[in-house]
C-alpha cells in the first residue's frame, strides 16, 4: 500500500493547510479528543514551571489542546509542514507558546534542544519514514520520568474497526478533501492507518522504545476502536540507547 513520505508529504500538507482546519472541524470529536489526550498526560499545576514539545503541531489544534492542559506552561510547536506551521502562527497565542520549523527527525540541528517535561504528539507517527528513530530521539529529548501522550489513528485490530474507518473516509474524508484539491493527501491518510501499527502494536513500539508505564487509553464515540492516546513515561536513569534489530 503506498503512502507519502517526507519532502512528498510535506508539500502536500503545506497545499492543504489553507482548507486543513475547515475540514477538520466537519470530524464529530477532532477538538475534544485532543483535548482529552493532552489531559491524559497528567500535568500538574496547570503546567506551572514545565517545558512542554508539541511534536507535529499542524495548524495548532494540538497546541490549542496542550494550552488548554497546561496553561502555565512554555509550549514549543514545531512541524515540517511550513504552510500547516504558518497557519498556526497566524491564530492567536500568548507569549509563552513558541513554533519552529522543523522535522521530528531533526530537533537538535534546527535549534530545539531538551530536555522537555513532556511530549504531545498527535497524528504524527504512521507519517514518519522511521518512526522508531523518532521515538528514540523523544525519550531522549525528554527529562527523566518526563511524560509522552501519542494521540494517533490506531485500529483496534478487529474487522469491525477497519470497517468503520473505511466507510468514513470512503463516504466522507476522500470526497471532501478530493473537493478540497487535495485528494492525494487524504487518500494517504487513508492509508496510512490502514497500514501502520494496531494500537497494540503501537503500545509494544513504544515500550521497545525505552518507555515505562505505557498504557493505550480509547476514545469515546464514533472513534472508539479507531483513535488511542498511548501514554508513557520516560525511565528514570540517563536514556537508553538506540537498538538495533526492533
Amino acid at each position: 500500500m503506498t503512502v507519502l513520505r517526507d519532502d512528498t508529504l510535506s508539500a502536500a500538507f503545506d497545499h492543504a493547510a489553507r482548507s486543513y482546519d475547515r475540514l477538520v472541524s466537519v470530524n464529530p470529536g477532532y477538538h475534544a479528543h485532543l483535548r482529552r489526550s493532552a489531559r491524559r498526560l497528567g500535568l500538574p499545576d496547570s503546567g506551572a514551571g514545565l517545558r512542554l514539545l508539541d511534536l507535529g503541531c499542524g495548524t495548532g489544534a494540538s497546541t490549542a489542546a496542550l494550552l488548554r492542559a497546561a496553561p502555565r506552561a512554555e509550549i514549543v510547536a514545531v512541524d515540517a509542514s511550513a504552510g500547516m506551521l504558518a497557519k498556526a502562527a497566524r491564530k492567536r497565542w500568548p507569549s509563552s507558546v513558541s513554533f519552529v520549523h522543523a522535522p521530528a527527525e531533526r530537533l537538535a540541528d534546527e535549534g530545539v534542544p531538551g530536555p522537555f517535561d513532556a511530549i504531545f504528539a498527535a497524528y504524527l507517527f504512521r507519517n514518519l519514514k522511521d518512526p522508531d528513530a523518532v521515538l528514540d530521539a523523544t525519550r531522549a529529548l525528554l527529562a527523566p520520568r518526563g511524560r509522552l501522550a501519542v494521540h494517533e489513528y490506531t485500529l483496534g485490530g478487529n474487522a469491525l474497526d477497519r470497517a468503520v474507518w473505511t466507510a468514513v473516509c470512503t463516504g466522507v474524508v476522500l470526497p471532501v478533501g478530493s473537493l478540497a484539491g487535495d485528494g492525494r493527501l487524504y487518500r494517504h491518510l487513508y492509508r496510512s492507518v490502514i497500514a501502520f501499527d494496531t494500537a497494540a502494536e503501537l503500545q509494544t513500539r513504544v515500550r521497545w522504545a525505552g518507555f515505562q508505564r505505557v498504557r493505550v487509553l480509547p476514545m469515546p464515540g464514533w472513534q472508539t476502536g479507531i483513535v488511542h492516546t498511548i501514554v508513557a513515561e520516560a525511565p528514570d536513569a540517563a536514556p537508553l540507547p538506540a537498538r538495533a534489530g526492533r
